[in-house]
């Protein structure tokens, strides 16, 4: 079951989660805004706050666990969570998202707590941020940059920098503003100044030409993620063409998604009981307990309104996912709402073209945690599903005879006598296919397996049929 053994892979996970425990934000140190039109260009560095929701439909409940999910989003980026308010609406304000009265009370317990940043459990315009800004007098963010606060913390291969780094401008573009001398401040012209005798006009205002460097950046980025997903489809394409069946592990972040990679590879990928703990792709084998090979790849986690600027600069990522045969479908047992987390998944799914039309097996996870019932209501309603516990390594050995179950069959059945000389096929019979019998005689191996259309074409060319298979 466990391809890779080796020490180092073990404890690569173990030596990642070291390096990033070891530096942290240090709490007390205040980043509150004196004046916050004073500042232009400022970077995310969160540490006091206080989270905002608007409860718009559904239960009490589903509004209090969207609150908790921001909460632990905060904990993650390095917050410390003061104080959580929900606000009942028919929809959010366009002017503030929580309207002006709500507004004065956010901005009291910013007062007394000694808060430096509100949180806003949702996507807020341009305008709300600037309007509610001016009434609190901290600084404001919305759901979609914590989570993109998040993503550049924890990103750490070249491609994964580069797919945040594109959401993130892709973000800040519509909200780039400057205040006061700022929005005149311009460049060009005759003059470094746009000024004197002569001028040809006032040139780029610098909001307009920090808009034209941050779009340059952008196709720039775009080109590189473009370059770097088609060295990506080079091994995807060499996989295919070897007809190794490919797995994917989907799911909500912090399902466990990476540890249930180790518990069936021995990959040693970093486990953080965190959100969006591992970002980049990780692509092992493994073998069904029927000895067949197939490869097995973690992807990046999903969380209810992912941001769609994540989505696409992630697309060459979760490309893996519609690329698959079969797509474990990993659901947190012992989260508050289980069937949210699922239907979030396949929401992000939607947004990726072919990946609703993969096979699917629900991997209910942490039965160790989790509660009875609701383990036995999720397995209710989702007809292929299957309980586990990929820390205790409960129901692994299930799930894997369901993987053997579900993969694309091998259906081509060879009975032939193959040359001495060409032990190499009759490895990759083992390595590839379901080997049925073998027998050793004086001219070659007379081998009885099951074998994908390629290596059934290269054993007939050079095999002998034969009646019977002792």
């Amino acid at each position: 079951m466990h391809e890779y053994t080796a020490l180092d892979e073990f404890e690569t996970g173990d030596m990642d989660l070291e390096e990033r425990q070891a530096l942290r934000r240090v709490a007390g140190l205040s980043t509150e805004l004196q004046d916050v039109s004073e500042v232009e260009y400022r970077k995310l560095r969160l540490e006091r706050v206080v989270l905002v929701g608007v409860w718009t439909s559904g239960t009490a409940e589903d509004a209090d666990n969207s609150l908790l999910e921001l909460k632990l989003l905060a904990e993650t980026a390095g917050s410390q969570v003061l104080e959580g308010l929900v606000q009942r609406r028919q929809k959010p304000d366009p002017a503030t998202y929580i309207g002006s009265g709500k507004a004065l009370e956010v901005r009291d317990v910013v007062d007394s707590t000694g808060a430096d940043t509100v949180i806003c459990d949702g996507e807020l315009t341009p305008g709300q941020l600037r309007q509610l800004e001016e009434i609190v007098k901290v600084k404001v963010i919305d759901r979609t940059a914590l989570i993109l606060d998040i993503f550049a913390q924890h990103a750490k291969s070249r491609e994964g920098k580069a797919q945040v780094e594109l959401a993130q401008l892709s973000y800040l573009l519509p909200r780039l503003r400057g205040w006061g001398g700022n929005l005149s401040r311009q460049v060009g012209g005759r003059a470094a100044g746009g000024v004197g005798i002569g001028g040809r006009g006032p040139g780029e205002t610098k909001i307009e030409l920090d808009r034209r460097r941050i779009r340059e950046r952008m196709s720039k980025l775009r080109r590189q993620i473009g370059g770097m997903s088609t060295s990506r489809d080079t091994m995807r394409n060499r996989r295919q063409r070897r007809e190794v069946p490919a797995v994917a592990i989907a799911g909500y972040t912090n399902a466990g998604k990476s540890s249930l990679l180790n518990r069936v590879t021995g990959a040693g990928v970093l486990v953080e009981d965190a959100l969006f703990a591992t970002l980049d792709p990780t692509v092992r084998r493994a073998r069904t307990p029927e000895g067949r090979l197939f490869t097995i790849a973690d992807t990046v986690g999903f969380v209810r309104h992912l941001p769609h600027q994540l989505v696409e600069a992630f697309r060459s990522t979760l490309e893996e996912v519609a690329d698959a045969d079969l797509i474990l479908h990993v659901v947190d047992g012992s989260h508050p709402d289980p069937e949210g987390q699922l239907a979030a998944v396949r929401e992000v799914f939607a947004d990726i073209e072919g990946a609703s039309e993969v096979p699917e097996i629900v991997v209910i996870n942490k039965a160790d945690a989790a509660d009875r019932e609701v383990l036995d209501r999720i397995a209710r309603r989702e007809r292929d599903s299957i309980v586990v516990s990929a820390r205790t390594g409960k129901g692994i050995g299930e799930l894997m005879a369901l993987i053997e179950e579900r993969l694309p069959r091998l259906d081509h059945e060879v009975q032939l006598l193959v040359p001495y000389d060409r032990g190499d096929l009759i490895s990759r019979a083992h390595k590839e296919g379901e080997v049925l019998s073998v027998d050793h005689v004086g001219d070659g191996t007379v081998l009885h397996a099951r074998v994908l259309p390629s290596l059934a074409q290269e054993l007939e060319k050079v095999g002998k049929p034969v009646e019977h298979v002792s």
